[in-house]
Protein backbone atom coordinates (compact mmCIF):
# COMPACT_ATOMS: atom_id res chain seq x y z
CA UNK A 1 0.00 0.00 0.00
CA UNK A 2 2.76 2.18 0.84
CA UNK A 3 2.67 3.23 -3.39
CA UNK A 4 -0.75 4.87 -2.99
CA UNK A 5 -0.09 7.03 0.05
CA UNK A 6 -0.18 10.55 -2.03
CA UNK A 7 -2.90 9.44 -4.39
CA UNK A 8 -5.25 8.23 -1.20
CA UNK A 9 -4.65 11.98 0.38
CA UNK A 10 -5.34 13.53 -2.67
CA UNK A 11 -8.40 11.96 -3.39
CA UNK A 12 -9.53 12.15 0.15
CA UNK A 13 -8.99 15.95 0.35
CA UNK A 14 -10.28 16.68 -3.43
CA UNK A 15 -13.59 14.56 -2.34
CA UNK A 16 -14.27 16.85 0.13
CA UNK A 17 -13.13 19.48 -1.20
CA UNK A 18 -13.03 21.76 1.64
CA UNK A 19 -10.75 24.49 1.34
CA UNK A 20 -12.60 27.58 2.25
CA UNK A 21 -12.19 30.86 2.91
CA UNK A 22 -9.57 31.36 0.14
CA UNK A 23 -8.16 35.18 0.47
CA UNK A 24 -4.95 36.93 -1.19
CA UNK A 25 -3.75 39.08 1.47
CA UNK A 26 -2.56 41.93 -0.96
CA UNK A 27 -5.11 43.65 -2.42
CA UNK A 28 -2.37 44.68 -5.30
CA UNK A 29 -1.27 40.94 -5.86
CA UNK A 30 -5.08 40.24 -6.09
CA UNK A 31 -5.85 42.74 -8.65
CA UNK A 32 -2.86 41.78 -11.27
CA UNK A 33 -4.13 37.50 -11.19
CA UNK A 34 -7.46 39.20 -12.23
CA UNK A 35 -5.85 41.06 -14.87
CA UNK A 36 -6.98 44.88 -13.55
CA UNK A 37 -4.03 46.98 -13.76
CA UNK A 38 -2.36 48.87 -16.27
CA UNK A 39 0.55 47.28 -17.70
CA UNK A 40 2.45 50.25 -18.52
CA UNK A 41 2.62 50.74 -15.00
CA UNK A 42 5.15 47.69 -14.64
CA UNK A 43 7.42 48.57 -17.29
CA UNK A 44 11.27 49.15 -16.12
CA UNK A 45 12.65 51.89 -17.55
CA UNK A 46 14.81 50.05 -20.17
CA UNK A 47 12.39 46.73 -20.76
CA UNK A 48 14.44 44.24 -22.42
CA UNK A 49 11.94 41.65 -24.39
CA UNK A 50 14.31 40.05 -26.43
CA UNK A 51 13.35 36.09 -26.46
CA UNK A 52 17.22 34.77 -27.47
CA UNK A 53 18.89 37.41 -24.88
CA UNK A 54 17.01 36.47 -22.65
CA UNK A 55 17.11 33.23 -22.74
CA UNK A 56 20.75 33.15 -22.70
CA UNK A 57 20.99 35.83 -19.41
CA UNK A 58 18.66 33.18 -18.16
CA UNK A 59 21.27 30.43 -18.47
CA UNK A 60 24.23 32.60 -17.48
CA UNK A 61 22.32 34.17 -14.39
CA UNK A 62 20.93 31.14 -12.65
CA UNK A 63 23.59 30.72 -9.89
CA UNK A 64 24.38 27.66 -8.11
CA UNK A 65 26.01 29.70 -5.16
CA UNK A 66 22.28 31.90 -4.79
CA UNK A 67 20.55 28.11 -4.71
CA UNK A 68 23.00 27.00 -2.06
CA UNK A 69 21.92 30.12 -0.35
CA UNK A 70 18.50 29.88 -0.12
CA UNK A 71 18.99 26.41 0.92
CA UNK A 72 21.34 26.98 3.89
CA UNK A 73 18.56 29.24 5.07
CA UNK A 74 15.60 26.72 4.33
CA UNK A 75 17.46 24.46 6.75
CA UNK A 76 18.10 26.80 9.37
CA UNK A 77 14.15 26.71 10.20
CA UNK A 78 14.70 23.52 11.45
CA UNK A 79 11.03 22.03 9.81
CA UNK A 80 8.70 23.61 7.00
CA UNK A 81 6.22 21.60 8.42
CA UNK A 82 2.51 22.63 7.35
CA UNK A 83 1.15 22.76 10.80
CA UNK A 84 4.14 23.44 12.76
CA UNK A 85 4.93 26.80 14.51
CA UNK A 86 3.73 29.94 13.05
CA UNK A 87 4.76 32.41 16.09
CA UNK A 88 8.66 31.42 16.56
CA UNK A 89 11.28 34.41 14.89
CA UNK A 90 13.50 31.29 13.77
CA UNK A 91 11.95 27.54 13.30
CA UNK A 92 8.77 26.30 12.19
CA UNK A 93 6.70 27.45 9.02
CA UNK A 94 5.03 30.73 10.00
CA UNK A 95 9.10 31.99 10.11
CA UNK A 96 9.86 30.57 6.68
CA UNK A 97 7.67 31.68 5.36
CA UNK A 98 7.68 35.16 6.36
CA UNK A 99 11.60 34.60 5.22
CA UNK A 100 10.32 33.30 1.68
CA UNK A 101 8.08 36.47 1.22
CA UNK A 102 10.97 39.00 1.80
CA UNK A 103 13.22 37.34 -0.19
CA UNK A 104 10.33 37.77 -2.95
CA UNK A 105 10.35 41.19 -2.19
CA UNK A 106 13.38 41.51 -2.04
CA UNK A 107 14.75 40.94 -5.69
CA UNK A 108 12.63 43.76 -7.56
CA UNK A 109 10.17 46.25 -7.30
CA UNK A 110 7.77 44.45 -10.27
CA UNK A 111 7.81 41.70 -8.02
CA UNK A 112 4.11 41.90 -5.99
CA UNK A 113 4.24 39.40 -3.30
CA UNK A 114 1.61 37.79 -1.45
CA UNK A 115 0.16 35.59 0.73
CA UNK A 116 -2.65 32.98 -0.52
CA UNK A 117 -5.00 32.01 2.83
CA UNK A 118 -7.52 29.29 3.31
CA UNK A 119 -9.12 27.36 5.43
CA UNK A 120 -8.61 23.70 5.92
CA UNK A 121 -8.17 21.95 9.47
CA UNK A 122 -5.05 19.10 8.98
CA UNK A 123 -2.95 17.98 12.05
CA UNK A 124 -4.76 20.61 14.44
CA UNK A 125 -4.28 23.78 12.10
CA UNK A 126 -7.27 25.03 10.86
CA UNK A 127 -4.96 28.25 8.86
CA UNK A 128 -2.62 27.98 6.09
CA UNK A 129 -0.69 30.49 3.88
CA UNK A 130 0.92 29.59 0.13
CA UNK A 131 3.41 32.36 -0.69
CA UNK A 132 3.82 33.97 -3.93
CA UNK A 133 4.90 36.85 -6.26
CA UNK A 134 3.39 37.80 -9.21
CA UNK A 135 5.57 39.99 -12.07
CA UNK A 136 2.80 41.88 -14.10
CA UNK A 137 2.68 41.40 -18.17
CA UNK A 138 2.84 43.86 -20.09
CA UNK A 139 2.32 43.23 -23.56
CA UNK A 140 -1.33 42.47 -25.57
CA UNK A 141 -1.85 39.58 -23.25
CA UNK A 142 -0.93 40.80 -20.28
CA UNK A 143 -4.06 39.34 -17.91
CA UNK A 144 -2.64 35.35 -19.13
CA UNK A 145 -0.99 33.92 -16.29
CA UNK A 146 2.12 30.92 -16.42
CA UNK A 147 2.72 30.19 -13.11
CA UNK A 148 5.56 27.94 -11.33
CA UNK A 149 5.58 26.38 -8.32
CA UNK A 150 7.00 24.24 -5.48
CA UNK A 151 6.06 22.79 -2.68
CA UNK A 152 7.44 24.96 0.89
CA UNK A 153 6.76 22.06 3.35
CA UNK A 154 8.44 19.61 4.57
CA UNK A 155 7.91 16.44 6.66
CA UNK A 156 9.06 13.13 8.38
CA UNK A 157 7.52 9.68 8.43
CA UNK A 158 4.88 10.29 10.39
CA UNK A 159 2.10 13.00 8.75
CA UNK A 160 1.24 15.06 11.93
CA UNK A 161 5.01 14.99 13.33
CA UNK A 162 5.67 18.69 13.61
CA UNK A 163 8.07 18.80 16.23
CA UNK A 164 10.96 16.13 14.38
CA UNK A 165 13.69 18.16 12.50
CA UNK A 166 12.75 17.94 9.00
CA UNK A 167 14.80 19.97 6.99
CA UNK A 168 13.30 18.87 3.49
CA UNK A 169 16.45 19.85 1.10
CA UNK A 170 15.58 17.67 -1.75
CA UNK A 171 12.21 17.08 -0.74
CA UNK A 172 11.13 20.04 -1.24
CA UNK A 173 13.83 22.47 -0.30
CA UNK A 174 15.22 22.02 -3.74
CA UNK A 175 12.06 22.88 -5.79
CA UNK A 176 11.87 25.90 -3.79
CA UNK A 177 14.98 27.06 -4.49
CA UNK A 178 14.31 26.95 -7.75
CA UNK A 179 11.41 28.90 -7.82
CA UNK A 180 13.35 32.00 -5.55
CA UNK A 181 15.53 32.12 -8.22
CA UNK A 182 13.39 32.03 -10.59
CA UNK A 183 11.96 35.17 -9.44
CA UNK A 184 15.14 37.03 -8.84
CA UNK A 185 16.62 36.21 -12.32
CA UNK A 186 13.31 36.74 -14.49
CA UNK A 187 11.79 39.79 -12.61
CA UNK A 188 14.94 41.54 -14.40
CA UNK A 189 13.17 41.31 -17.68
CA UNK A 190 9.78 42.13 -19.53
CA UNK A 191 7.27 39.66 -20.80
CA UNK A 192 3.69 39.67 -22.52
CA UNK A 193 2.32 37.46 -19.94
CA UNK A 194 1.74 38.20 -15.89
CA UNK A 195 4.01 35.35 -14.82
CA UNK A 196 3.07 33.78 -11.13
CA UNK A 197 5.68 32.32 -8.59
CA UNK A 198 4.55 29.87 -5.96
CA UNK A 199 5.79 28.21 -2.99
CA UNK A 200 2.52 25.71 -2.08
CA UNK A 201 1.93 24.76 1.92
CA UNK A 202 0.18 21.48 2.68
CA UNK A 203 1.46 19.21 0.03
CA UNK A 204 2.77 16.34 1.97
CA UNK A 205 -1.25 16.17 3.79
CA UNK A 206 -2.79 16.05 0.57
CA UNK A 207 -1.66 18.54 -2.20
CA UNK A 208 -3.97 21.22 0.11
CA UNK A 209 -2.32 24.54 -1.15
CA UNK A 210 -2.42 23.56 -4.60
CA UNK A 211 -5.61 22.20 -4.56
CA UNK A 212 -6.94 25.71 -2.69
CA UNK A 213 -5.17 27.92 -5.79
CA UNK A 214 -6.31 25.58 -8.51
CA UNK A 215 -9.81 26.12 -6.82
CA UNK A 216 -9.44 29.93 -7.06
CA UNK A 217 -8.31 29.79 -10.60
CA UNK A 218 -10.94 28.00 -11.75
CA UNK A 219 -13.57 29.31 -9.85
CA UNK A 220 -12.56 33.23 -10.77
CA UNK A 221 -12.29 31.92 -14.35
CA UNK A 222 -8.40 33.14 -15.00
CA UNK A 223 -6.44 32.84 -17.88
CA UNK A 224 -3.79 30.01 -16.80
CA UNK A 225 -1.53 29.32 -19.46
CA UNK A 226 0.41 26.73 -17.90
CA UNK A 227 1.85 25.11 -14.85
CA UNK A 228 5.29 24.04 -14.23
CA UNK A 229 5.65 21.90 -11.20
CA UNK A 230 9.04 21.66 -9.30
CA UNK A 231 9.14 18.92 -6.96
CA UNK A 232 12.54 16.99 -6.14
CA UNK A 233 15.32 18.67 -8.40
CA UNK A 234 18.39 18.75 -6.93
CA UNK A 235 19.15 15.33 -6.24
CA UNK A 236 21.68 13.15 -7.90
CA UNK A 237 21.83 9.97 -5.97
CA UNK A 238 19.58 6.87 -6.03
CA UNK A 239 18.34 5.39 -2.52
CA UNK A 240 17.76 1.87 -1.94
CA UNK A 241 14.29 2.29 -2.73
CA UNK A 242 12.44 5.06 -5.47
CA UNK A 243 8.88 5.03 -6.19
CA UNK A 244 8.68 3.10 -9.67
CA UNK A 245 10.01 4.05 -12.18
CA UNK A 246 13.11 4.61 -9.76
CA UNK A 247 16.38 4.76 -10.36
CA UNK A 248 19.38 1.98 -10.58
CA UNK A 249 20.47 1.28 -7.32
CA UNK A 250 21.68 2.22 -4.42
CA UNK A 251 24.46 5.43 -4.68
CA UNK A 252 23.86 5.49 -8.24
CA UNK A 253 24.78 8.77 -9.64
CA UNK A 254 22.88 10.99 -12.70
CA UNK A 255 23.45 14.37 -12.86
CA UNK A 256 22.56 14.90 -16.18
CA UNK A 257 18.74 13.26 -16.48
CA UNK A 258 15.72 14.77 -15.39
CA UNK A 259 11.70 13.62 -15.85
CA UNK A 260 8.72 15.52 -16.80
CA UNK A 261 5.39 13.84 -15.89
CA UNK A 262 2.08 15.05 -17.10
CA UNK A 263 -1.03 13.76 -17.69
CA UNK A 264 -2.46 11.73 -21.31
CA UNK A 265 -1.44 10.83 -24.26
CA UNK A 266 -3.01 11.20 -27.39
CA UNK A 267 -3.92 15.26 -27.94
CA UNK A 268 -3.12 15.95 -24.19
CA UNK A 269 -2.27 19.30 -23.23
CA UNK A 270 -0.43 18.02 -20.15
CA UNK A 271 2.42 16.24 -22.96
CA UNK A 272 2.16 18.90 -25.73
CA UNK A 273 3.78 21.30 -23.27
CA UNK A 274 6.60 18.95 -22.13
CA UNK A 275 7.11 18.43 -25.58
CA UNK A 276 7.44 22.21 -26.17
CA UNK A 277 9.40 22.79 -23.04
CA UNK A 278 11.90 19.84 -24.29
CA UNK A 279 11.46 21.90 -27.97
CA UNK A 280 12.49 24.99 -26.20
CA UNK A 281 15.29 24.14 -24.39
CA UNK A 282 17.07 21.98 -27.07
CA UNK A 283 17.00 24.72 -29.67
CA UNK A 284 17.86 27.57 -27.57
CA UNK A 285 19.65 26.86 -24.15
CA UNK A 286 21.92 23.49 -25.52
CA UNK A 287 23.79 25.52 -27.94
CA UNK A 288 24.78 27.97 -25.65
CA UNK A 289 25.02 26.06 -22.12
CA UNK A 290 28.42 25.05 -20.90
CA UNK A 291 27.01 22.10 -19.99
CA UNK A 292 23.14 20.49 -20.23
CA UNK A 293 20.76 18.15 -19.06
CA UNK A 294 18.64 15.12 -20.85
CA UNK A 295 14.75 15.66 -20.43
CA UNK A 296 13.14 12.71 -20.65
CA UNK A 297 9.32 12.97 -21.18
CA UNK A 298 7.68 10.16 -18.84
CA UNK A 299 4.20 8.43 -20.10
CA UNK A 300 2.81 8.91 -16.65
CA UNK A 301 1.41 11.53 -14.83
CA UNK A 302 3.64 11.07 -11.60
CA UNK A 303 5.97 8.09 -10.24
CA UNK A 304 3.94 5.37 -9.17
CA UNK A 305 1.19 6.16 -6.65
CA UNK A 306 2.81 9.16 -5.66
CA UNK A 307 1.60 12.86 -6.69
CA UNK A 308 2.65 16.40 -6.87
CA UNK A 309 0.92 20.17 -6.90
CA UNK A 310 0.80 19.99 -10.45
CA UNK A 311 -2.25 17.28 -10.28
CA UNK A 312 -4.85 19.66 -8.72
CA UNK A 313 -4.28 22.33 -11.77
CA UNK A 314 -4.65 19.36 -14.38
CA UNK A 315 -7.95 18.18 -12.95
CA UNK A 316 -9.26 21.92 -13.29
CA UNK A 317 -8.35 21.43 -17.00
CA UNK A 318 -5.23 23.67 -16.85
CA UNK A 319 -1.84 22.30 -18.68
CA UNK A 320 0.32 21.22 -15.82
CA UNK A 321 3.62 19.12 -15.51
CA UNK A 322 6.39 18.09 -12.99
CA UNK A 323 9.81 18.08 -12.69
CA UNK A 324 11.42 15.55 -11.23
CA UNK A 325 15.47 14.50 -10.74
CA UNK A 326 16.10 11.22 -12.44
CA UNK A 327 17.21 9.75 -9.17
CA UNK A 328 15.64 10.04 -6.24
CA UNK A 329 16.71 8.62 -2.43
CA UNK A 330 13.26 7.20 -1.64
CA UNK A 331 10.44 5.52 -1.67
CA UNK A 332 8.47 7.24 1.86
CA UNK A 333 7.90 3.90 2.72
CA UNK A 334 8.65 4.94 6.44
CA UNK A 335 6.85 2.73 8.22
CA UNK A 336 8.98 -0.49 6.94
CA UNK A 337 11.81 -0.87 9.32
CA UNK A 338 13.99 -1.82 6.71
CA UNK A 339 13.64 1.59 5.17
CA UNK A 340 17.06 3.69 5.50
CA UNK A 341 16.60 6.11 2.60
CA UNK A 342 16.31 10.07 2.65
CA UNK A 343 13.37 10.94 2.08
CA UNK A 344 10.38 11.86 4.50
CA UNK A 345 12.66 11.25 7.26
CA UNK A 346 15.62 13.85 9.33
CA UNK A 347 18.18 12.87 7.21
CA UNK A 348 16.90 14.82 4.65
CA UNK A 349 19.58 16.97 4.94
CA UNK A 350 21.62 19.50 2.35
CA UNK A 351 25.01 17.77 3.32
CA UNK A 352 27.68 16.74 6.16
CA UNK A 353 30.97 18.08 7.46
CA UNK A 354 33.16 15.24 6.94
CA UNK A 355 36.29 16.92 8.32
CA UNK A 356 34.90 17.71 11.41
CA UNK A 357 35.34 21.91 11.00
CA UNK A 358 31.78 22.41 11.59
CA UNK A 359 31.07 23.45 7.84
CA UNK A 360 29.11 21.17 5.21
CA UNK A 361 31.57 20.12 2.77
CA UNK A 362 29.63 17.20 1.49
CA UNK A 363 26.36 17.78 -0.23
CA UNK A 364 23.02 15.36 -1.00
CA UNK A 365 21.92 18.44 -3.01
CA UNK A 366 23.99 19.16 -6.32
CA UNK A 367 23.55 22.62 -7.10
CA UNK A 368 24.78 22.72 -10.52
CA UNK A 369 22.57 20.09 -11.38
CA UNK A 370 20.20 22.22 -9.72
CA UNK A 371 20.75 25.28 -11.74
CA UNK A 372 20.73 23.57 -14.68
CA UNK A 373 17.05 22.11 -13.68
CA UNK A 374 16.24 25.72 -13.07
CA UNK A 375 17.70 27.17 -16.71
CA UNK A 376 15.22 24.40 -18.10
CA UNK A 377 12.13 25.61 -16.14
CA UNK A 378 12.93 29.60 -16.56
CA UNK A 379 13.53 29.41 -20.70
CA UNK A 380 10.37 27.07 -21.08
CA UNK A 381 8.57 29.87 -18.70
CA UNK A 382 9.91 33.06 -20.47
CA UNK A 383 8.81 31.11 -23.62
CA UNK A 384 5.36 30.81 -22.96
CA UNK A 385 5.00 34.10 -21.34
CA UNK A 386 6.89 35.82 -24.63
CA UNK A 387 5.05 33.21 -27.22
CA UNK A 388 2.51 34.07 -29.96
CA UNK A 389 -1.19 32.95 -29.91
CA UNK A 390 -2.15 29.58 -31.18
CA UNK A 391 -3.64 28.17 -34.02
CA UNK A 392 -7.39 28.35 -34.04
CA UNK A 393 -7.31 24.79 -35.50
CA UNK A 394 -5.63 23.28 -38.19
CA UNK A 395 -6.84 19.60 -40.50
CA UNK A 396 -4.83 17.13 -42.41
CA UNK A 397 -5.45 15.87 -45.44
CA UNK A 398 -3.59 12.61 -47.27
CA UNK A 399 -2.16 13.13 -50.55
CA UNK A 400 0.00 10.31 -52.84
CA UNK A 401 3.50 12.26 -50.88
CA UNK A 402 2.59 13.04 -47.81
CA UNK A 403 -0.08 15.06 -45.77
CA UNK A 404 -1.55 18.45 -46.43
CA UNK A 405 -1.87 20.17 -43.82
CA UNK A 406 -4.16 24.09 -43.70
CA UNK A 407 -3.67 25.79 -40.13
CA UNK A 408 -6.40 28.34 -39.16
CA UNK A 409 -4.65 31.25 -37.93
CA UNK A 410 -6.72 34.29 -36.96
CA UNK A 411 -3.37 36.28 -36.50
CA UNK A 412 -1.62 35.47 -39.43
CA UNK A 413 1.70 35.25 -37.94
CA UNK A 414 2.92 33.34 -41.32
CA UNK A 415 5.25 30.79 -39.61
CA UNK A 416 4.57 27.29 -38.19
CA UNK A 417 6.21 24.59 -36.43
CA UNK A 418 4.20 21.45 -37.03
CA UNK A 419 5.64 18.67 -34.64
CA UNK A 420 5.31 14.82 -35.64
CA UNK A 421 5.78 11.89 -33.74
CA UNK A 422 5.24 8.16 -33.58
CA UNK A 423 2.14 6.85 -32.20
CA UNK A 424 3.83 4.94 -30.03
CA UNK A 425 6.83 7.76 -28.96
CA UNK A 426 6.23 9.90 -26.59
CA UNK A 427 8.70 12.75 -28.21
CA UNK A 428 8.81 14.87 -31.63
CA UNK A 429 10.15 13.07 -33.99
CA UNK A 430 10.16 15.58 -36.55
CA UNK A 431 9.51 19.44 -36.75
CA UNK A 432 8.71 20.98 -40.40
CA UNK A 433 8.86 24.67 -40.15
CA UNK A 434 6.37 26.15 -42.61
CA UNK A 435 6.07 29.29 -44.32
CA UNK A 436 2.31 29.47 -45.26
CA UNK A 437 -0.75 27.90 -44.07
CA UNK A 438 -1.60 25.55 -46.22
CA UNK A 439 1.50 23.37 -47.03
CA UNK A 440 2.74 19.49 -47.53
CA UNK A 441 4.49 17.64 -45.36
CA UNK A 442 7.22 15.50 -47.41
CA UNK A 443 9.09 12.72 -46.16
CA UNK A 444 7.05 11.01 -43.75
CA UNK A 445 7.35 6.98 -44.17
CA UNK A 446 4.10 5.00 -45.85
CA UNK A 447 2.36 2.48 -43.49
CA UNK A 448 3.15 4.16 -40.49
CA UNK A 449 1.30 5.86 -37.74
CA UNK A 450 1.89 9.94 -37.25
CA UNK A 451 0.59 12.21 -34.59
CA UNK A 452 0.69 15.77 -35.78
CA UNK A 453 0.62 18.93 -33.64
CA UNK A 454 1.09 22.94 -34.58
CA UNK A 455 2.52 25.74 -32.85
CA UNK A 456 2.79 29.70 -34.57
CA UNK A 457 5.99 31.36 -34.41
CA UNK A 458 6.30 34.86 -34.00
CA UNK A 459 8.35 37.23 -35.74
CA UNK A 460 11.08 36.82 -32.75
CA UNK A 461 10.65 33.20 -34.07
CA UNK A 462 9.34 32.34 -30.66
CA UNK A 463 6.63 29.06 -30.99
CA UNK A 464 3.10 28.90 -29.29
CA UNK A 465 1.82 26.19 -27.13
CA UNK A 466 1.41 23.12 -29.62
CA UNK A 467 -2.26 22.66 -29.87
CA UNK A 468 -4.80 19.79 -31.32
CA UNK A 469 -2.63 15.99 -31.98
CA UNK A 470 -4.36 14.55 -34.76
CA UNK A 471 -3.40 11.40 -36.52
CA UNK A 472 -3.71 10.08 -40.04
CA UNK A 473 -1.96 7.47 -41.24
CA UNK A 474 -2.65 7.80 -45.39
CA UNK A 475 -3.95 4.35 -46.34
CA UNK A 476 -1.93 2.45 -43.73
CA UNK A 477 -5.09 0.07 -43.38
CA UNK A 478 -6.89 1.75 -40.57
CA UNK A 479 -10.14 -0.14 -41.89
CA UNK A 480 -8.38 -3.39 -40.83
CA UNK A 481 -7.37 -1.89 -37.58
CA UNK A 482 -10.78 -0.77 -37.04
CA UNK A 483 -12.16 -3.87 -37.45
CA UNK A 484 -9.09 -5.96 -35.12
CA UNK A 485 -9.98 -3.49 -32.38
CA UNK A 486 -13.56 -4.37 -32.28
CA UNK A 487 -12.92 -7.98 -32.51
CA UNK A 488 -9.71 -8.46 -30.53
CA UNK A 489 -9.62 -7.77 -26.41
CA UNK A 490 -6.70 -7.73 -24.30
CA UNK A 491 -7.43 -9.21 -21.12
CA UNK A 492 -5.83 -7.98 -17.71
CA UNK A 493 -2.82 -9.91 -17.17
CA UNK A 494 -3.48 -12.64 -14.23
CA UNK A 495 -1.88 -12.60 -11.13
CA UNK A 496 -1.52 -8.98 -11.12
CA UNK A 497 -0.10 -7.63 -9.27
CA UNK A 498 2.42 -10.78 -9.77
CA UNK A 499 5.49 -11.87 -8.25
CA UNK A 500 7.11 -14.50 -10.27
CA UNK A 501 5.19 -14.96 -13.40
CA UNK A 502 2.06 -13.45 -15.05
CA UNK A 503 -0.54 -14.88 -18.19
CA UNK A 504 -1.11 -12.43 -20.98
CA UNK A 505 -4.59 -13.68 -22.45
CA UNK A 506 -6.46 -12.20 -25.94
CA UNK A 507 -9.49 -13.15 -26.66
CA UNK A 508 -10.45 -13.07 -30.17
CA UNK A 509 -13.83 -12.77 -31.50
CA UNK A 510 -13.01 -13.09 -35.74
CA UNK A 511 -9.59 -13.82 -36.33
CA UNK A 512 -7.98 -10.52 -38.50
CA UNK A 513 -5.73 -10.05 -41.41
CA UNK A 514 -2.30 -9.87 -39.72
CA UNK A 515 0.80 -11.46 -40.24
CA UNK A 516 2.80 -11.25 -36.97
CA UNK A 517 1.01 -10.25 -33.51
CA UNK A 518 3.26 -9.73 -30.31
CA UNK A 519 3.08 -8.96 -27.11
CA UNK A 520 5.41 -6.25 -26.18
CA UNK A 521 6.19 -5.38 -22.44
CA UNK A 522 7.57 -1.81 -21.54
CA UNK A 523 8.89 0.08 -18.55
CA UNK A 524 6.88 3.28 -18.03
CA UNK A 525 10.03 5.66 -19.82
CA UNK A 526 9.17 3.78 -22.50
CA UNK A 527 11.83 1.15 -22.97
CA UNK A 528 11.50 -2.59 -24.47
CA UNK A 529 11.65 -5.21 -22.16
CA UNK A 530 10.57 -8.22 -23.86
CA UNK A 531 8.94 -9.21 -26.93
CA UNK A 532 6.44 -12.49 -26.71
CA UNK A 533 4.90 -13.68 -30.25
CA UNK A 534 1.24 -14.87 -29.75
CA UNK A 535 -0.60 -17.04 -32.71
CA UNK A 536 -4.28 -15.37 -32.54
CA UNK A 537 -6.79 -18.18 -33.04
CA UNK A 538 -10.57 -17.76 -32.30
CA UNK A 539 -11.11 -17.86 -28.39
CA UNK A 540 -8.71 -18.03 -25.52
CA UNK A 541 -4.90 -17.21 -26.68
CA UNK A 542 -2.22 -16.81 -23.73
CA UNK A 543 1.44 -16.65 -23.39
CA UNK A 544 3.26 -17.38 -20.25
CA UNK A 545 5.76 -14.73 -18.88
CA UNK A 546 7.83 -14.89 -15.96
CA UNK A 547 9.83 -12.07 -14.32
CA UNK A 548 12.01 -14.13 -12.38
CA UNK A 549 14.39 -14.20 -15.13
CA UNK A 550 14.88 -10.36 -15.29
CA UNK A 551 16.49 -7.93 -13.03
CA UNK A 552 13.16 -5.89 -13.13
CA UNK A 553 12.43 -3.28 -10.00
CA UNK A 554 9.21 -3.67 -8.47
CA UNK A 555 6.59 -1.07 -10.12
CA UNK A 556 4.36 -0.44 -12.81
CA UNK A 557 4.83 -2.05 -16.31
CA UNK A 558 2.90 -1.87 -19.59
CA UNK A 559 2.21 -4.63 -22.03
CA UNK A 560 0.74 -3.87 -25.87
CA UNK A 561 -0.93 -6.24 -28.28
CA UNK A 562 1.07 -5.37 -31.21
CA UNK A 563 -0.35 -6.59 -35.04
CA UNK A 564 2.07 -6.09 -37.42
CA UNK A 565 4.01 -3.14 -35.80
CA UNK A 566 0.68 -1.58 -35.09
CA UNK A 567 0.49 -0.56 -31.14
CA UNK A 568 -3.25 -2.05 -31.10
CA UNK A 569 -4.31 -1.98 -27.04
CA UNK A 570 -1.95 -1.68 -23.84
CA UNK A 571 -2.42 -2.21 -20.66
CA UNK A 572 -0.85 -1.85 -17.09
CA UNK A 573 0.17 -4.69 -14.99
CA UNK A 574 2.17 -4.39 -11.49
CA UNK A 575 5.24 -6.28 -10.72
CA UNK A 576 5.40 -6.92 -6.96
CA UNK A 577 8.64 -8.99 -5.97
Amino acid sequence: MKYFYYILLFLLSSQLNSQTNLVITNPLAEEILRGNFTPDDYLPPFPVTTPSFIAENIDANISPDSLKSYLEVMRSFRTRHTSSDTTSATEGMGAARRWALAKFQSFSDRLIPSYFQFDFETCGVGQHRNIFAVLPGTGPHYQEVVLVEAHFDSRCGELCDTECTAEGMEDNGSGSAAVLELARVMSLYTFDRTILFVLTTGEEQGLLGAEAFSSFFFDEDLPLKAVYNNDIVGGIICGATASPPGCPGLNDIDSTNVRIYSSGNLNSRNKMLARFVKLEYEEMIAPIAAQTNVINIMSTEDRTGRGGDHIPFRSQGFPAIRFTSANEHGDVSTSDPDYHDRQHTSDDILGIDTDGDEILDSFFVDFNYLARNTVINGNAIAMTALGPEPAAAFELNPIDVGFEVVIDDPNNYGTYRVGVRQFSGLDFDTIYTLQQATDTLLGLIPDQLYVVSVATVDENGVESLFIGERFNDFETGLATIAAAQENIKLLQNRPNPFDEATYFGVWVDEVPNYSTAEIVVRDLQGRTLSLLPITLNPGLNEVLYNFEHHSYQPGVYTYTLMLDDYPLITKRMMYAY
